[in-house]
C-alpha cells in the first residue's frame, strides 16, 4: 500500500463509534475535572482559584501538544497515530489519579493535556474522510457527539464517584475509556496513510494563512465564556443558587445534554452555510452569559439557562470544518489547532472568571466575562469575514 492511500472503511458508523469513544474518554477528564475542582482543592490544600489553575494547566498541554505532535507526527500512519495518543492519554491520567500535592496535580494534568488536541484533529480528518464534502460538519460532529454525552453520562458520574468514594476515582475511570478507546480504534479504524509529500514544513505551512489564525482566534476568545461559567458552575450552585451537593450531577448532565442537543442540530445549518452558523452560535454565547447571573438564583432558571449554555459547544464542530476549508495541504496542523484555541479558552475563561470572582464580584461575574469573551470571538469573526470577502474580489493570477 502506498502513501496518500487507505484501506477500505466497510463499516463506518463502527469507525465513528470508536473514534467518538475517545471524545468520550477526553470529555470526561476535561469537564469531569472541573466538576471535581472542590474536591480535591480540598484534599490537596488549595482554595478553589489556585485549583482553577489546575484546569489550565491541562488547557495548557493540549494549546502545546496538538501544534507540537501533529507536526512530528506528520508522515506517521493515522490509525497508529491515534492508538499511540490515547495510549499516552490513558497512562497520564492514571498518573492523575495518584498526584499527592499541588505541583504533582499540575505536571500530570499539563501532560494528560498534551495528546487532546493531535487526537481531536487526526479524529477529525479520518471522519471526514468517511463521508461525502457536504456531510463533513456532520461526521466531525459524531466524533465530537463523545464529548458532548461524556458530559451527560461520563461527567456526572465521575462527580458522583467523586463524591461517594473520591475524586481520584475519576481519573482511574478515564483512563479505563482511554484504553477501550484504543482496542475500539484497533478493531474498527482503517489505515491511512499520509501523502507522499508530507513533512513537518509542509504542515508548517498552515501558519501562514491569515484565516487559519483568524479561525483560531474565534475560537481561543469566543469559546473563553462557556468555560468560564462551567469551571465555577459547582460553587454558584451552592452559594448563590443554594442547591445540595447531591443535585451537582444533575446539573452537570443538563449542561451536556445542552452540548449534545446543539451537537445534533447545529452542524446541519453549518453545512449549509459556515459562518453565518458561526457568527448565529457566537450571539447564541453572548445572550445566554449575559443571563446566566440572573437565572442563577433560581434552581430552575439556572436548570435552563445550564442548558442553553451547554449549546454553545457546538462551535466546535462548525470550525473545525472551517479551518479545513482554509488550511490547504497543512489539514492535520491546523485541524489539531482547533483544539489549541479550544483549550486556550479552557485556560483564558476560567482564569479571567477567577480574576473576578478573586476581586469581589461574585460567582455570577463568570457570565458577565463570559459575555464579554463571546463577544470578542464575534469581533474576530466579523475581521475574518470581512478579510475573507476581500480575498475573493482580488482577481487571481493566470
Amino acid at each position: 500500500m502506498t502513501h496518500g492511500t487507505a484501506a477500505p472503511a466497510a463499516r463506518p458508523g463502527l469507525v465513528l463509534l470508536a473514534l467518538a469513544m475517545g471524545g468520550f474518554a477526553i470529555g470526561t477528564t476535561e469537564f469531569a475535572t472541573m466538576s471535581l475542582l472542590p474536591y480535591f482543592a480540598d484534599d490537596l490544600h488549595i482554595d478553589a482559584p489556585t485549583a482553577g489553575h489546575v484546569i489550565s494547566a491541562y488547557a495548557a498541554g493540549v494549546v502545546v501538544g496538538a501544534p507540537l505532535l501533529a507536526i512530528v507526527s506528520a508522515r506517521l500512519e493515522r490509525r497508529l497515530l491515534l492508538i499511540l495518543l490515547m495510549s499516552v492519554f490513558a497512562v497520564a491520567n492514571g498518573l492523575s489519579a495518584l498526584a499527592s500535592n499541588y505541583s504533582m496535580m499540575m505536571l500530570v494534568r499539563f501532560c494528560s493535556g498534551l495528546p487532546h488536541g493531535a487526537y481531536f484533529g487526526i479524529a477529525s480528518l479520518m471522519a471526514a474522510s468517511l463521508v461525502p464534502p457536504g456531510k463533513r460538519t456532520w461526521a466531525v460532529s459524531r466524533v465530537m457527539l463523545g464529548l458532548t454525552v461524556a458530559t451527560i453520562i461520563g461527567v456526572p458520574l465521575a462527580n458522583a464517584l467523586g463524591q461517594w468514594a473520591g475524586w481520584r476515582w475519576g481519573f482511574v475511570v478515564v483512563a479505563g475509556l482511554a484504553l477501550t478507546t484504543v482496542t475500539m480504534i484497533r478493531l474498527f479504524a482503517p489505515r491511512q496513510y499520509p501523502d507522499s509529500d508530507a513533512s513537518p514544513f509542509r504542515e508548517l505551512g498552515a501558519l501562514k494563512r491569515r484565516q487559519v489564525w483568524l479561525t483560531l482566534g474565534i475560537g481561543a476568545i469566543g469559546f473563553g465564556g462557556m468555560f468560564a461559567v462551567y469551571t465555577y458552575l459547582a460553587s454558584t450552585l451552592a452559594d448563590v443558587t443554594h442547591v445540595s451537593s447531591a443535585w451537582l450531577p444533575v446539573y452537570l448532565a443538563i449542561f451536556g445534554a445542552g452540548m449534545t442537543i446543539g451537537n445534533l442540530m447545529i452542524p446541519s445549518f453549518a453545512d449549509r452555510a459556515l459562518m453565518p452558523t458561526a457568527a448565529g452560535v457566537l450571539i447564541w454565547a453572548i445572550v445566554v452569559t449575559l443571563l446566566y447571573p440572573l437565572a442563577a438564583h433560581s434552581p430552575w432558571s439556572m436548570a435552563a439557562i445550564v442548558f442553553l449554555i451547554g449549546m454553545v459547544g457546538a462551535l466546535g464542530a462548525v470550525l473545525q470544518t472551517r479551518l479545513m476549508d482554509v488550511a490547504g495541504d497543512a489539514q492535520s496542523l491546523a485541524a489539531a489547532l482547533n483544539h489549541s484555541a479550544f483549550n486556550t479558552a479552557n485556560a483564558l475563561g476560567p482564569l479571567l472568571a477567577g480574576i473576578a470572582i478573586a476581586a469581589g464580584f461574585g460567582w455570577t461575574s463568570s457570565g458577565l466575562v463570559g459575555a464579554a469573551l463571546g463577544a470578542g470571538g464575534l469581533l474576530i469573526w466579523a475581521i475574518a469575514w470581512v478579510d475573507a470577502r476581500r480575498s475573493e474580489a482580488v482577481p487571481q493570477p493566470a
